[in-house]
């Protein structure tokens, strides 16, 4: 065994030209072949890439998908996520617990199955869902569980789980995939490229000089979809005017946001657009290199995106003299994820690119000065490429037209949660939260968190708000929640996953989130006292402050965001202690395990 797996793991790294870039790749590979990435296999992938044991080792210790502890042949990751968990998560959880005879975490007596929880995965349209070894099953039930776990038992083929195909291309032969694409409205932009002709933008751009491609989307005033907003145009030609002998785009298909799911259906229906829409952007900056970060629960999609880059190679729109305009070299790779929220973040995403830890990296230089090993790096969202050859297409001053003032086109949104019609919807910016919700049966919904857990809470109050940059920014996660939630409970939720997801580097986001959720516990079991509000709102606002990235800026934001949009909810919940302070540590709950394994009971002395 151990022969055989120096012999793999070599042979894993040469295939990879036992480049450092592609570690992250090897130790994907190294995980599926042996269930886990061991001490032995961490020493010989450190050894063949010349790189220190500690970097390797961090790396696997980062990502979810990746363990040093054997885990089963197949791994049953189950969605615990808000939208799952309203959706009958518990009881999902619970029939997975017994059929299978362990609890989360653990891997049955005979090393075939291993059960987890994980977080959003993509698919809160469709929720409770799960990942088998990467197949995507959805709509479960207790009934569907227990017949999953049999099924397993029986072939051993996480792809038999597979009993109905889904819509669009989850039917095609290279995905077969159950997942639904449930587009409920198509708009002008974006889902209008499917019926628009293939790749007259990218002809319309290399007819223009690179200078033009950039003033005609600055002139549409596109900005990115990820969240952020920013101007498109400025972006790339801040990228194209830096010093570097090399310049990379990046294309961030790393859609982690709880609660958005909209640029898995883009990769599922428009990837050649998307791909089109890197080879434009790599046009204007003068990049030679396109690389797509695509999240590792998207991996069911991946054969399907490599056959329509080779397809595109050779039809001659990548490769050498793309589209036959002489000197314009460009071509694109795909670097599959290993579950982690923060490589959403530009930065932390390119130090994945670069085979490590998802680790953020000091802003300034940005990306667009020092990015992908160095060197200047344009990075935009999937449905920002989307737009670009709509802009090209239809022409800056269609575009600029659609949408609000201060923000031009449309918007993709997912919505779940408690509404008749989740799914996908593009519209024009400047819709109502109101007309949303009517148009996607909720109207009587209590909240709506606009942004997904890093955005923001709002209430009835502010349904008349409209869907923009300049007031409610999305990037595209919109979350519905009736009258029978309990607002703290998702707060709560919020909180854990922004503690699980953090990279732990900097001390305001590793230890204030944990700060804030106690004490938001501790005013959900009724023991808070009205200063702790305003202990909550300073804390926050001092975590956003002094956070290094993007996670910890925007992680105090479910608390921040409902203590003044639902500041009733917290009053309710707090109490002047007229006698003493309120006690917030039971010490008879904490003394109750020694109790059990010493056989004796504790005496307090209470003066």
């Amino acid at each position: 065994m151990k022969k055989e797996m120096e012999s793999t793991v070599k042979n894993i790294c040469r295939d990879s030209g036992n480049d450092k870039i592609h570690l992250l790749d090897i130790l994907r590979r190294v995980q599926n072949q042996f269930g886990c990435v061991s001490d032995e296999a961490i020493d010989l992938i450190a050894k063949s890439l010349n790189i220190p044991r500690v970097d390797v080792e961090s790396t696997v210790t980062f990502y979810s998908f990746l363990s040093k502890e054997p885990k089963g042949q197949i791994v049953i990751r189950l969605c615990n996520d808000i939208i799952d968990r309203m959706n009958g998560y518990d009881k999902v959880a619970k029939a997975f617990r017994e059929e299978l005879g362990i609890d989360f975490g653990e891997t049955t007596k005979d090393g075939k199955i291993s059960l987890e929880n994980t977080p959003c995965i993509g698919m809160c349209d469709q929720a409770p869902a799960a990942l088998v070894n990467g197949e995507v099953v959805t709509y479960l039930s207790t009934d569907r569980a227990r017949e999953i776990v049999k099924i397993l038992r029986l072939t051993g083929n996480p792809k038999k789980l597979v009993q109905r195909l889904g819509d669009g291309n989850n039917a095609h032969e290279l995905v077969k995939s159950m997942v639904q694409n449930n587009i409920r409205r198509a708009g002008e932009v974006v889902f209008s490229l499917a019926e628009s002709q293939p790749n007259i933008a990218l002809e319309k751009a290399l007819a223009m000089s690179p200078v033009e491609v950039i003033n005609e989307v600055k002139t549409a005033r596109l900005r990115g979809r990820g969240g952020a907003g920013f101007p498109t145009g400025m972006k790339w030609e801040f990228t194209r005017a830096a010093n570097g002998d090399k310049k990379y785009i990046i294309c961030n298909a790393d859609e982690g946001e709880p609660g958005t799911f909209k640029d898995r259906v883009l990769l599922t229906e428009l990837p050649d657009r998307i791909f089109e829409g890197m080879t434009i952007a790599g046009y204007a900056i003068g990049a030679e290199e396109g690389i797509m970060y695509l999240r590792g629960e998207y991996e069911y999609l991946y054969n399907f995106l490599e056959a329509t880059l080779e397809k595109r190679r050779k039809d001659g729109l990548l490769g050498k003299n793309v589209m036959g305009k002489k000197e314009f070299n460009f071509d694109i790779r795909i670097q599959l994820g290993a579950g982690a929220y923060i490589c959403g973040e530009e930065t932390a995403l390119i130090s994945s690119c670069e085979g490590f830890r998802g680790d953020p990296k000091n802003r300034p230089p940005f990306p667009a000065q020092r990015g992908f090993l160095g060197y200047p790096s344009c990075i935009n969202n999937v449905e920002t490429f989307c737009a670009v050859l709509s802009i090209l297409d239809k022409g800056a001053g269609w575009f600029a037209e659609l949408g609000s003032r201060g923000s031009a086109g449309t918007k993709v949104l997912s919505v779940s949660g408690d509404c008749q019609s989740p799914g996908i919807y593009e519209y024009p910016f400047g819709i109502t939260i109101k007309k949303l919700l009517k148009d996607v049966g909720a109207e009587d919904a209590m909240a709506v968190q606009v942004g997904g857990a890093s955005g923001q809470m709002i209430g009835e109050k502010d349904y008349d708000r409209i869907i923009c940059f300049d007031d409610l920014a999305t990037g595209g996660s919109i979350m519905i929640f009736g009258p029978q939630r309990n607002i703290l409970e998702v707060v709560d939720y919020f909180m854990e996953f922004f503690i699980e997801e953090s990279c732990g580097y900097c001390t305001p986001c590793r230890v204030g989130n944990v700060v804030l959720r106690n004490y938001l516990q501790k005013i959900i079991s009724g023991k808070g006292e009205p200063s702790d509000l305003d202990f909550l709102q300073k804390l926050g606002e001092n975590i956003k402050a002094a956070s290094r990235c993007g996670l910890g800026q925007t992680s105090p934001n479910p608390i921040l965001s409902t203590l003044k949009n639902f500041h009733p909810v917290y009053a309710a919940m707090v109490r002047e202690e007229t006698e003493g302070l309120q006690p917030t540590f039971d010490i008879q709950a904490a003394l109750r395990d020694s109790e059990a394994i010493t056989g004796r009971k504790s005496v307090l002395f209470i003066h």
